[in-house]
């Protein structure tokens, strides 16, 4: 039986609270309680226009709805990510163009970028795996001389900055998620950030049916349901409210391990620059990654593989090599981690990986 998880979040007498509070206020469906946890996430990260919907996966549908992607374009997508960066322009009919990842981070190659654009690439998605920002700059430089559109999947990546400021405040739109695996979660759920009020009206139009109001509806566009609910928005002030101390843990955490792994040569941890970047798990590089999961396993300890590179999916089609992302697939592996894991189940996993070495 496994004692230590992979992945450790909380949720308390906070939450519990702010919920019965909604419910015996009848806020249940999407109302005055998201708009309230929009407001904040929006001046948080200093954005005039944020829109809470289901999920980050239709934070990037949406994104790309609202840019008229579909059958036709192109669309970059790194080989290192979760299939949902890549299903939301297959979705819509648009094919998808993988690019690879550096040698030492998994973070979208920009010069493999730049070779992969064509007349038809209509919108480029870095992600900030991890935390780990894009080279935005250098990015942005591309897609304005290309007159690309850029949508940051900031997943993994809320309240981590660069040079430039906040992960998913850089480009046109910025797609955030809210599920049980993030630092701050609202079980499912995600947020769109946007500078472009042209924008941000037209997604918000699409987040229900394309519709506008459900008082006086006007079919404008044909869209589907991806509104939120005051429920999930209860969980998310609460959480939000726990930034400072979820941080500071996640931190912490990263730093234990770093210094842990120091003298175990057999396990690299893949960096994260701590002095800006939030790293939310802890992800190394193991040679023997399926003999040491297997080993962590029979220590009552959960080690959770990395991600197949998106090229696996068949129905991409894609036959490219990926050499950078083929060593991050084959040896990565995510270390207990998460705001609720505590520092003692960090020495227990360091130890045992000390014996392991």
């Amino acid at each position: 039986m496994t004692n230590i998880s992979w992945w450790r979040i909380s949720f308390g007498e906070q939450e519990i609270k702010k919920i019965r509070e909604s419910i015996e206020g009848e806020h249940i469906s999407q109302g005055a309680v998201t708009e309230q946890f929009e407001r904040e996430v929006a001046q948080q990260l200093g954005m005039p226009y944020a829109l809470a919907t289901t999920s980050g996966s239709i934070a990037l549908l949406l994104s790309l709805m609202a840019h008229d992607i579909g059958p036709g374009d192109e669309v970059i997508v790194p080989n290192r990510t979760w299939i949902a960066t890549a299903n939301a322009p297959h979705i819509l009919g648009a094919k998808v163009v993988l690019s690879d990842v550096l040698p030492d981070e998994p973070s979208m190659d920009m010069d493999d970028v730049e070779k992969k654009i064509t007349s038809r690439t209509k919108a480029i998605i870095p992600v900030h795996l991890n935390g780990r920002s894009c080279d935005m700059r250098k990015l942005n430089s591309i897609a304005k001389a290309n007159n690309i559109k850029i949508i940051e999947d900031a997943c993994q990546a809320l309240f981590s900055r660069n040079s430039g400021g906040y992960m998913g405040t850089q480009s046109e739109v910025g797609c955030f998620s809210f599920a049980t695996t993030k630092m701050i979660s609202t079980a499912q759920g995600g947020m769109i950030v946007t500078h472009d009020e042209k924008l941000y009206k037209k997604m918000k139009l699409l987040r229900w049916h394309g519709a506008g109001d459900n008082i006086h509806p006007v079919y404008r566009m044909a869209s589907c349901n991806f509104k939120f609910t005051d429920i999930q928005a209860s969980l998310g002030l609460v959480q939000l409210s726990q930034k400072k101390e979820k941080i500071h843990h996640m931190i912490e955490l990263y730093k234990m391990y770093r210094e842990g792994l120091e003298n175990i040569p057999s396990v690299k941890l893949i960096e994260v620059d701590i002095s800006q970047e939030i790293p939310i798990y802890v992800e190394v590089l193991a040679q023997k990654k399926q003999q040491l999961t297997e080993y962590l396993m029979s220590n009552s300890i959960q080690a959770r593989p990395a991600l197949p590179n998106v090229s696996s999916a068949p129905y991409l089609k894609c036959s490219d090599n990926f050499p950078n992302s083929d060593r991050f697939e084959q040896q990565g592996l995510f270390l207990p981690s998460g705001p609720a894991q505590p520092f003692e189940n960090v020495e227990t996993v360091l130890k045992a990986l000390r014996a392991w070495a």
